[in-house]
């Protein structure tokens, strides 16, 4: 278990202040915007920053005050980092050698870790001969190598293409649940926490805004910055558009506020319906492969909207919405001191 409390660490241009624990079997994202705090976070924990107050703990160990060298946590990050004087093997088996390992049981750790990551048999290759993907299933098996009491993975598929990322994930994820060993990912990237992430940090300028499971920050957030971060967010007055209500939850909040709603959760219709009583005209299509994105003007502002029917710019709709969430903030208060 990691456990970052009361951390602060202050600059002549900007402070961090952060508190939030990983258990032994979570993924927990840092996400945020560059300069929200993500990398200085995993930067503290790892040992190359000092803090100014607070402590990291590693499994009820303060290591606070120990060199980077002697925390025992795994580090990737985005440019991989191998050497490119050594092979597969030797690069997986670096970091044992200095445990006093044999040749042989360095070879034999470097093999399984191979075989977990999907890359059996690359032993031998150079590290020159392989894609950007796998050089960074390389650098995971080396960080994992010396068993780590944690593992930290800074942007680490930032430098890999579309198709690769989607593989790396699901390989982070085949680990994190065979090892049961803590991990703390940094993003910018959305989609990458929420498909990732058993939590999410959400930072803003050095503080969490908000923090939870991935489809309850998604479908639930307390913050207008939440939901607008999280992804396309329809912030509306509550009983500006008639609610159809959904099993979830009741059809109608229990207080005035500002509701959330989705583009999944608005229905669109050709004609007036029960559930869809809010006229709009369509403003852009956005097709997205499996489904439409469309941009509405409606009497009460510009909403978004998906379906898989197909409508034209300047034709005129229906709107309803299928589900909805009151927010609990407005916005996020951050600390100015």
């Amino acid at each position: 278990m990691i456990q970052i409390e009361q951390v602060q660490r202050r600059y002549d241009d900007f402070s961090l202040e952060v508190d939030f624990s990983v258990g032994r079997d979570e993924i927990v994202s840092l996400l945020g915007s560059s300069g929200s705090g993500k990398s200085t976070t995993l930067r503290i924990i790892a040992g190359f920053e000092p803090l100014d107050t607070g402590r990291v703990l590693v499994d009820g160990q303060d290591i606070s005050g120990l060199s980077p060298q002697r925390r025992r946590l795994g580090l990737v990050f985005q440019d991989y980092t191998l050497f490119p004087h050594l092979n597969v093997e030797q690069n997986v088996a670096y970091g044992l050698r200095a445990q006093g390992l044999p040749r042989a049981g360095r070879a034999r750790r470097a093999a399984e870790l191979l075989e977990l990551v999907g890359l059996q048999g690359f032993g031998p290759r150079e590290v020159q001969t392989l894609s950007g993907g796998e050089q960074q299933r390389i650098a995971l098996a080396r960080a994992l190598a010396p068993e780590p009491r944690a593992l930290l993975l800074d942007e680490p598929f930032s430098a890999v293409d579309t198709e690769r990322r989607e593989e790396l994930r699901r390989y982070v994820i085949r680990i994190q649940r065979e090892l049961r060993i803590p991990m703390i990912f940094v993003t910018h990237s959305r989609s990458e926490a929420l498909s990732i992430s058993d939590r999410i940090v959400l930072l803003a300028e050095g503080r969490i805004v908000e923090t939870g499971a991935p489809r309850d920050l998604y479908l639930r957030p307390r913050t207008a910055y939440a939901a607008r971060f999280l992804g396309r967010a329809n912030l509306v007055p509550e009983g500006a558009i008639p609610v159809t209500g959904s099993a979830s939850g009741p059809a109608t909040p229990p207080a005035a506020g500002t509701l959330l709603v989705r583009p999944e959760h608005i229905g669109m219709a050709e004609a007036e319906d029960a559930s869809c009583h809010l006229p709009g005209v369509v403003r852009g299509v956005h097709y997205r492969g499996m489904f439409y994105e469309y941009d509405l003007e409606t009497e009460i502002g510009e909403l978004g909207a998906v379906s898989e029917q197909r409508f034209s710019v300047g034709q005129s709709v229906w709107l309803g919405i299928r589900r909805s969430h009151l927010l609990a903030e407005q916005g996020h208060a951050l600390c100015s001191s």
